[in-house]
C-alpha cells in the first residue's frame, strides 16, 4: 500500500518512534535522555520481573514510567519465546501480562514486543484474539517504510546497527523529492535495550542519535501506539469517486497531502479537496 498522500500531525514529513526492553533500572537514565530531546518510547515490560537482577521495583517501575507522556506495552508474562510454547501458556502469558500493567499503570495496553523476536503464524492469530493491535519483531528493515503489517511491524534498526548515523542522516535529509507530490513520508524505529548501554559502556550512541534527531519541527516524536494509531486512522479515510471529497469518519485529526496540495480533515469531518 502506498502511504504517499499520508502526512503527520502539522504535515510533517518525518515521525520517530522507539522500542525498549525489559524494564530495567537503567531505563531511567535513558528516559532522561529521551526527556531533553523530546523523543518517546514504548516500554515493554514483563509482570513478572519486578524487583529481580537489574528489573526496577514495581514501586520504581510505576515512579518512572505511568504518567511520563512514554508508553507502556506487553513483553510476556515470563519472557517465554511465545512460539515455543502450548497455546494456551501463550494465551495467558499475553493476557496476565496485558492486564496487570493496565491496572499498574492505569492505562489501555494494546501492543506488544515479541520476547526473544519469537513469533509465527500461531501466535499472530493469538494477539488478534487478545486485541493486540501492533508488535514488534527484531528484524531491522534499515529504512524508513510505514508497515502494513501492524503484527509483525519490523524496525528500521536497533541502536547498535553499525549504519546508525548514516541512516539518521537519510531520515533527516530535507532534499525535495523528484516527484514531490508522490512523496512517502519517513518513519525511523529505533529499538533495543538499555542495558545494553551500560554493558557496553556506549552510552553516547543514543545521547549522539538523540541530539541529532531532537527536538526538530519537522519531526513527529511518538510512541508506538500513537503511530499504530494515526495510520489505523488514515486507512479509514474515505474519498468520492471523483476525488473532490474526503471524509474522516475517526476520532483523529489528519493531515494529507493531496496531489501538492496540503489538506486538513478534521476528526468526523468531510471536507473538500482539489485535483488536478
Amino acid at each position: 500500500m502506498s502511504y504517499a498522500f499520508l502526512r503527520f500531525p502539522d504535515f510533517r514529513k518525518k515521525a520517530l518512534t522507539l522500542s525498549y526492553d525489559d524494564g530495567v533500572v537503567f531505563d531511567r537514565r535513558l528516559i532522561e535522555i529521551l526527556d531533553a530531546y523530546g523523543l518517546k518510547c514504548t516500554f515493554n515490560l514483563n509482570s513478572s520481573t519486578y524487583g529481580k537482577g537489574r528489573h526496577l521495583t514495581k514501586e520504581e517501575a510505576i515512579q518512572l514510567y505511568k504518567n511520563s507522556g512514554h508508553e507502556v506495552a506487553a513483553h510476556g508474562r515470563k519472557h517465554f519465546s511465545l512460539a515455543d510454547i502450548p497455546t494456551v501458556q501463550a494465551t495467558w502469558e499475553i493476557l496476565s501480562d496485558r492486564r496487570e500493567h493496565e491496572e499498574t499503570y492505569d492505562c489501555l495496553v494494546r501492543g506488544l514486543a515479541y520476547a526473544n523476536g519469537s513469533y509465527n503464524e500461531r501466535v499472530v492469530n493469538l494477539l488478534k484474539t487478545c486485541d493486540i493491535v501492533y508488535a514488534r519483531t527484531v528484524q531491522s528493515t534499515e529504512n524508513f517504510s510505514i508497515p502494513t503489517d501492524w503484527l509483525r511491524w519490523n524496525p528500521t534498526c536497533h541502536h547498535d546497527n553499525p549504519r546508525l548515523l548514516e541512516l539518521t542522516d537519510a531520515f533527516l535529509d530535507n532534499t525535495p523529492a523528484r516527484n514531490f507530490w508522490r512523496e512517502e513520508p519517513r518513519l525511523f524505529y529505533l529499538w533495543g535495550h538499555s542495558y545494553e548501554f551500560s554493558d557496553k559502556d556506549n552510552w553516547y550512541i543514543i545521547e549522539t542519535f538523540a541530539e541529532k534527531v531532537g527536538n526538530r519541527a519537522d519531526v513527529w516524536y511518538a510512541t508506538n501506539i500513537e503511530i499504530c494509531d494515526y495510520v489505523k486512522a488514515f486507512d479509514s479515510l474515505i474519498f468520492s469517486v471523483d476525488r473532490k471529497r474526503v471524509k474522516n469518519p475517526t476520532g483523529t485529526d489528519l493531515w494529507l497531502c493531496l496531489y501538492g496540495k496540503e489538506v486538513f480533515v478534521p476528526a468526523g469531518k468531510e471536507v473538500q479537496v482539489e485535483t488536478i
